[in-house]
């Protein structure tokens, strides 16, 4: 079953001569730390990916991407492939690029971590140029606790209630697996902060995250 589907009819609105795709439904209900994802923002990541010449999204929605998996469904140049787990995501972005594509994958940090051998054995064995956006979960909470994803992990702070430990693992899992990234959160663009990281995949030859640890506005 495609992803969003009896969601509702996608906006097409023109802006300077360009297509925009938003789906109306989202409007209300696609939050992240008490910020709602906003239609100029979803646009310039869409505009991101097609100036990037990105031509495949692939992975798994949560809240956050939701809207953006559900503006690609009618995209007219980049096609979405949804998977059941996150780590096949790895494994179908690399086979597109071995391919001559130019894939994107999107996944939460949660997925993240349960992609790791996926990830080891495929991209960054293969060295594939494979731009990953990760929704930031739980960075929220570690950032209202005071905390930061230097901490050390100890048993008492992983056990804690009032945060979530997948933020605490996502930064350090990242740097294990040798995947360069870069954590977008408070004013800053994600839009510009993923273009840098497909820039910074192709120019390397490796994967490369851009955490967004807060609405894409």
């Amino acid at each position: 079953m495609a992803v969003g589907a009896g969601r509702g009819r996608h906006d097409r609105r023109h802006s300077s001569g360009r297509l925009d795709y938003y789906a109306k439904s989202h409007r209300r209900s696609c939050r992240y730390d008490s910020r709602t994802v906003t239609l100029a923002t979803l646009n310039e990541t869409l505009r991101t990916l097609a100036a990037a010449r990105i031509t495949h999204v692939v992975g798994l929605p949560d809240n956050t991407s939701a809207p953006l998996f559900d503006a690609l469904q009618s995209h007219p140049s980049v096609r979405l492939v949804t998977v059941t787990r996150e780590g096949e995501a790895f494994a179908i972005a690399s086979g597109l690029w071995l391919g001559g594509a130019r894939p994107l994958v999107v996944i939460q940090n949660t997925g993240l971590l349960e992609s790791g051998d996926s990830i080891r054995g495929t991209a960054v064995r293969m060295a594939a140029p494979i731009p990953i956006l990760i929704t930031g979960r739980g960075y929220g909470k570690m950032a209202d606790a005071g905390l930061t994803p230097a901490e050390p992990r100890t048993s008492e702070l992983m056990t804690r209630v009032d945060i979530d430990s997948t933020a605490l693992l996502t930064e350090p899992t990242l740097d294990a697996w040798g995947v360069p990234f870069e954590r977008c959160q408070g004013e800053q663009n994600p839009a510009a902060a993923l273009a840098r990281a497909i820039e910074s995949a192709r120019s390397e030859q490796r994967p490369t995250a851009v955490i967004v640890a807060r609405a894409l506005n």
